[in-house]
């Protein structure tokens, strides 16, 4: 998609029409807002926010991490409405590291045959031979939030963390919480609880090793339900995007593992500002719950005729 930049007496605008505003800069003059109490605003967020916890405190898949990822997972996953998807991410702000491209620069490559998933979310690029180029990464990140949030079926829990999983008999069945205020202050203050979330599936997409990364995988070592993780290599963009998708799965039941984290787990190189394999192990991981989910069922099923 290209845009035609003009230039115009009185500077730089885009091709087109001449822009006629709306309304006129007077007309602010005497703008009021409708009258609200501060009791009214307090409820309206408290109430909406315990419903919610409620509503998802038993969840068919929990999804931690809200970077490309995990939001390529939820964004697949939410397309079936029968399915409650919760998403928890550590910090104020839901992306990681998809707000920018490498280095902090602005542009977002992703290598073909990614493009179709930009084109399914409707997201403009330029088109090169064998990737293209979206403007901004923050353009991805926030046309597939907005998208996403939008579906009755999600909710976004930021500002939280995972302490923890729920492990019973050897299957991931849920996860522990906290604010991560709270979880960054557990040595100044006495002991602060966390809270649960039951699921059937984990999804974890926590990214590669740092304050809060490789979490899941991590804890999956911790308590032996996997062998010493590898740890990632030095980069390799096209060793690493293949590796990254192809190592997307259902690492132990009931828990899938996304994106960079698999790094970590099973010794991938390190992928650098290139973002095709996010998007993809994103919708891979999503198919891999899809199918945990359905083992699941069949399994109960089973149990409850036997």
């Amino acid at each position: 998609m290209s845009t035609t930049i003009t230039i115009s007496s009185t500077g730089y605008r885009l091709g087109g029409e001449e822009f006629k505003p709306s309304k006129n800069y007077e007309d602010f003059d005497n703008y009021k807002f409708a009258p609200i109490r501060e009791s009214q605003v307090n409820r309206e967020m408290v109430t909406r926010y315990m419903n919610d916890m409620l509503t998802y405190a038993e969840s068919d898949v929990v999804i931690v991490g809200c970077g490309s990822a995990g939001l390529s997972c939820a964004w697949e996953l939410s397309k079936d409405p029968s399915l409650k998807i919760a998403i928890i991410e550590q910090s104020v702000s839901p992306g990681g590291g998809c707000w920018l491209g490498g280095q902090l620069f602005s542009a977002m490559v992703v290598r073909k045959p990614a493009d179709k998933f930009l084109d399914e979310l409707e997201i403009p690029y330029e088109e090169k031979e064998d990737y293209v180029v979206v403007k901004h990464a923050a353009l991805f990140t926030s046309t597939i939030l907005s998208k996403l949030l939008m579906r009755p079926n999600v909710k976004l829990f930021n500002a939280t963390a995972v302490e923890d999983l729920i492990v019973k008999k050897g299957k991931v069945a849920g996860v522990v919480t906290n604010w991560t205020l709270v979880s960054l202050n557990h040595d100044t203050q006495s002991c602060m609880d966390p809270n649960v979330m039951e699921a059937k599936v984990v999804v974890s997409g926590t990214g590669h090793d740092g304050p809060m990364g490789a979490s899941g995988v991590k804890r999956l070592e911790s308590i032996g339900l996997i062998k010493e993780k590898k740890g990632m290599l030095s980069l390799d963009m096209n060793a690493a995007e293949d590796d990254i998708v192809r190592y997307t799965r259902e690492v132990v039941p009931g828990m899938v593992v996304t994106g960079m984290e698999l790094a970590e787990l099973d010794g991938a190189p390190r992928m650098g500002p290139t973002f095709g394999a996010m998007l993809i192990s994103g919708q891979k991981a999503a198919y891999a719950a899809r199918a945990s989910l359905k083992r699941q069922a069949e399994e109960e099923k089973a149990a409850s005729q036997a």
